[in-house]
């Protein structure tokens, strides 16, 4: 089925609530072991409907913002979630206590209870109004973004058209590209301002009502961290300043040379050669030519994937005017079907759509015949790996997206850009620390923290005294930090892990991709340490398994 020929019907609350008591009640009062498995199969098949019907049209909003239907379905769905949210738990209650748990946990193992544990604690009936409120901001965040429309260059730019700009070789152009930007955020400054503080108080709250003194805790727990903890992460924080700031610290300074800037400043960073980055040649249709003969050539897997995405219609990349910003995958999964949204602008992070997007959609699609559900309910974490790993496991084809002439300068790039990246995602994680730790800090104040940890975690940031950029307002323009609180450090967890695989596939291409594939298979039955454990790949949180992943980084770019 096409994703246009998808039916879709508003879940209407009264319904739901109805159906989920039912199925609530019927699985208490089972009798024996058969009953409680097929009472838990239906209320996962109702589940999986309901979680369909908003994933359609949250995508279908995203795809077309001025779409009014669609618009007051996403605002449907933020209106009653948090209430199927109470009935869900009241399941996940009855399933941990139930009189048959043994045999459930005997099918289907025991990291799906702890994880039900967790998700218990990010919730009780006092939090709805409050989850409402979550929900109706981050949603005006999104919008507020997409609205975007800059007169730049003769045309009328989103924020991710403009995006493209920050690789021109002129660079007056990168400079005003990155002031246009900068004042459309400016003039949003203090409805950015407003919406982040409304959110903080919110989630400080719900962190009280559910027995926090900070909203840290419950954000780890929705982040679903079964294995790690706070003092880990900050363990890993302070090895990336060890070994990873001083690199990427001296990659800049020999970038900056290399284009022939004296004095880097911000609009320079993302310039790597003189003459140009890497672009892929050819039209969107060129393009996913060749993405479909890669991963046709990559596995039998990948074949089956990709022409299932492209059969059905699985894609919406090319931007225009009234779509959302940004990217990701979304799964439909009563129709076992991953969709990839993206905005592609004429760089290489299209290609980055046909394989970091493509990592979380193969993903999805490899586990599409798992039973529960909650056993293919991995965390980020994991599922960034995906993603990350994917990006480095498709190099063999990408002289076919840029030319023979220039993949070496693509997959330099991509390394560099890799490692650059740690540094500013365990910066944004440190941020959301100090900011929901301190909930009553200023606007003003978030700002100087960001300016500090700049500081900390990339000195070499001169914003040219741009407004918007100068007061340390960077971070505004990151949709996570809205909307997906303590989501960043899982990205850079996994960025360390896409890096080992990578290391792997430079001597041995088909034994990185075998451990790939078995990770994604395991899905989300076990741990992210356990993954790591089991699939033989150094871990992350040990800082000399961050150093030996950077220096062979550091050698192949040298």
């Amino acid at each position: 089925m096409k994703f246009s020929e998808m039916k879709y019907e508003r879940v209407e609350l009264e319904a739901a609530k109805t159906r989920l008591t039912d199925l609530l009640n019927r699985f208490k009062a089972a009798t024996t072991a058969e009953e409680t498995f097929a009472v838990y199969k239906e209320d996962d098949e109702y589940s999986r409907y309901i979680n369909s019907m908003i994933a359609i049209s949250y995508i279908r909003h995203t795809i077309n913002t001025k779409d009014e239907f669609y618009e007051k379905e996403v605002a449907h769905y933020d209106e009653i979630t948090p209430q199927l949210s109470e009935l869900w738990q009241e399941f996940t209650k009855a399933m941990l206590a139930h009189p048959f748990r043994k045999d459930m946990e005997a099918a289907w193992g025991n990291l799906m209870f702890v994880n039900a544990e967790l998700s218990l604690k990010t919730f009780n009936p006092s939090i709805v109004e409050d989850l409402q409120e979550e929900n109706k901001l981050s949603t005006e965040y999104e919008k507020l973004i997409a609205s975007a429309e800059i007169d730049f260059d003769g045309k009328k730019l989103n924020l991710a058209g403009l995006d493209a700009y920050s690789e021109d070789t002129d660079r007056a152009m990168r400079k005003a590209a990155q002031e246009a930007q900068a004042a459309w955020y400016n003039s949003n400054a203090a409805k950015l301002d407003e919406i982040f503080d409304k959110l903080v108080k919110i989630r400080h709250r719900i962190a009280g009502k559910l027995g926090h003194d900070s909203f840290t805790q419950v954000g780890y727990y929705r982040m679903q961290r079964n294995c790690y903890d706070q003092e880990m992460v900050a363990k890993f924080r302070q090895g990336v300043v060890e070994h990873i700031v001083p690199l990427v610290h001296e990659m800049n300074k020999a970038q900056a040379a290399r284009i022939g800037v004296a004095d880097q400043k911000v609009y320079d960073l993302q310039l790597h050669y003189p003459d140009g980055n890497a672009k892929p040649q050819g039209t969107p249709e060129e393009i996913f030519a060749h993405g479909k003969k890669m991963y046709e050539e990559l596995s039998p897997d990948t074949a089956e994937f990709m022409n299932f995405m492209l059969d059905s219609e699985l894609f919406d990349v090319l931007t225009r005017p009234g779509k959302a910003a940004g990217g990701y995958c979304y799964g439909i999964q009563m129709h076992k079907a991953p969709f990839i949204f993206a905005n592609f602008n004429g760089t290489a992070d299209d290609i980055g759509v046909l394989t970091h997007e493509a990592g979380h959609a193969y993903a999805d699609y490899a586990s599409k015949d798992i039973y529960p559900s909650g056993l293919r309910n991995y965390s980020s974490d994991i599922a960034e790996i995906h993603s990350m790993a994917m990006e480095f496991l498709t190099w063999p084809w990408m002289a076919g997206f840029f030319g023979e002439e220039n993949v070496d300068k693509y997959r330099n790039i991509h390394l560099a850009k890799s490692l650059a990246f740690i540094p500013y995602g365990v910066m944004v994680d440190e941020f959301q620390h100090h900011v929901y730790d301190k909930p009553n800090m200023t606007p003003a104040q978030r700002h100087e923290l960001w300016k500090e940890l700049e500081a900390k975690y990339r000195p070499w940031m001169d914003t040219d005294n741009i407004p918007f950029l100068s007061e340390g307002r960077i971070w505004q323009a990151k949709a996570h930090i809205y909307v997906r609180p303590f989501y960043y450090i899982d990205y850079c967890l996994a960025q360390i892990m896409a890096l080992s695989f990578w290391a792997e596939a430079q001597t041995n291409h088909e034994d990185a991709w075998e451990k790939y594939k078995h990770l994604v298979s395991l899905a989300g039955t076990k741990t992210f340490v356990e993954l790591i454990d089991i699939t033989g790949m150094p871990s992350p949180f040990v800082p000399e398994n961050i150093k030996k992943v950077t220096q062979a980084a550091a050698k192949w770019l040298s």
